[in-house]
């Protein structure tokens, strides 16, 4: 394992490109045409070639790129035990795009016991060096509670978990199950993903509802303690960073609006080392937010974005991370594209090829500017 632990000066957010042939298995899979394990193998040699190709970029974070997954969230959700996998008659409705119309539903009491993603960490551990260290991502505990209460959902929700408090207990201790169990397995990054903090920075959103000022504030704190309960009594040698999403769906987007409304909740309550935050255009809001971070917390500056393969200015995103540093000391600061590149299996607008030189240019503004 390398020295130093995440973030890195330059970093990713975790998820690549899917391979043709590895979308072309897990088609094959759900249409029956092969068995669990050839797909199993399919997916262990594109990860096998991922990590590789990692490696080659220079970068010190290794992860299996989501290949396992159809969703960035909804596939972890559903390996808890007391979950289950359930389709709506829609997806999620993005700027200009609908998804694919995945969601979760609670079948009996949530436990975090024998989770599959250990078994997947596992399998990236073992590509571990000096020079790299391995990462799991996952999202949220709040974003597992919020696909809980999506629409409909919450109404099956409510007739297992009557009792807020016991659902909110319930999930924090499945988290802490999973987290020690990947500890175990020698994880010592995690990463959880959140898009809920993206849409209480979405005033669209909440500018309809009565009692919004409240409500948002009483939603938020209830999502940062649950959070914060499923990171209780962790190993202090486990760096557990979080990402704040605002949507990254076949290169669009859900939600707008800048970190302001949430910013003294987030960056001065989440009890984690680091935030991950999208700074690619407009919708993210000036760097002034930041001035609630703690000195003792890092930014990753989400400056390229994973949506385009127009490859940024150089001196534009230089002059940018100068400007953040008028909040956040610039030790503390770190480079990354604002997310991953598939955050569900359909993938961005963009080659394997752009993918890489996108990454390619993050590490080299990077080591200009550090």
């Amino acid at each position: 394992m390398y020295k130093e632990n995440a973030p890195f000066k330059y970093d990713f957010v975790g998820s690549f490109l899917r391979p043709s042939n590895l979308k072309r298995a897990r088609a094959d899979y759900a249409e029956g045409n092969i068995t669990f394990e050839d797909l199993t193998r399919i997916e262990n040699e594109e990860i096998t070639k991922l990590i590789a190709k990692q490696k080659e970029a220079g970068y010190h974070v290794i992860t299996d790129g989501e290949f396992r997954r159809s969703y960035w969230h909804l596939d972890f959700m559903w390996g808890f035990n007391g979950i289950e996998h359930i389709e709506l008659d829609h997806g999620y409705f993005f700027h200009g795009e609908e998804t694919t119309h995945g969601s979760i539903a609670i079948s009996g009491n949530i436990d975090g016991k024998n989770h599959p993603f250990v078994e997947h960490f596992k399998f990236v551990k073992q590509f571990e060096d000096e020079n790299t260290v391995a990462r799991q991502t996952i999202p949220a505990p709040a974003q597992l509670y919020a696909e809980l209460f999506r629409e409909k959902n919450g109404e099956n929700t409510v007739k297992y978990y009557p009792d807020d408090e016991k659902l909110i207990q319930d999930i924090a201790a499945a988290y802490r199950t999973v987290i020690a169990d990947l500890y175990e397995a020698g994880c010592r990054n995690i990463q959880f993903d959140d898009c809920t903090w993206g849409l209480f920075c979405d005033k669209k959103y909440w500018n309809g509802r009565q009692n919004a000022e409240t409500e948002l504030k009483e939603t938020a704190e209830k999502y940062l303690r649950l959070n914060n309960l499923a990171l209780e009594n962790r190993p202090a040698d486990l760096v557990i960073t979080t990402h704040v999403c605002r949507g990254n769906y076949h290169s669009t987007w859900a939600s707008s609006g800048g970190y302001e409304p949430i910013a003294e909740i987030l960056f001065g309550g989440e009890n984690v080392d680091g935030f991950y935050l999208e700074f690619d255009d407009e919708r993210s809001g000036s760097f002034e937010p930041l001035r609630f971070v703690p000195n003792n917390k890092k930014v990753v500056l989400g400056l390229l974005t994973s949506k385009s393969p127009v490859l940024e200015d150089e001196r534009t995103i230089i002059e940018r991370i100068h400007e953040a540093a008028q909040f956040v000391p610039l030790d503390n600061l770190y480079l990354s594209p604002q997310c991953g590149f598939a955050s569900c299996e359909i993938g961005n607008k963009l080659t394997d090829e752009e993918q890489w030189k996108k990454l390619a240019l993050v590490k080299q503004i990077s080591e200009k500017v550090w």
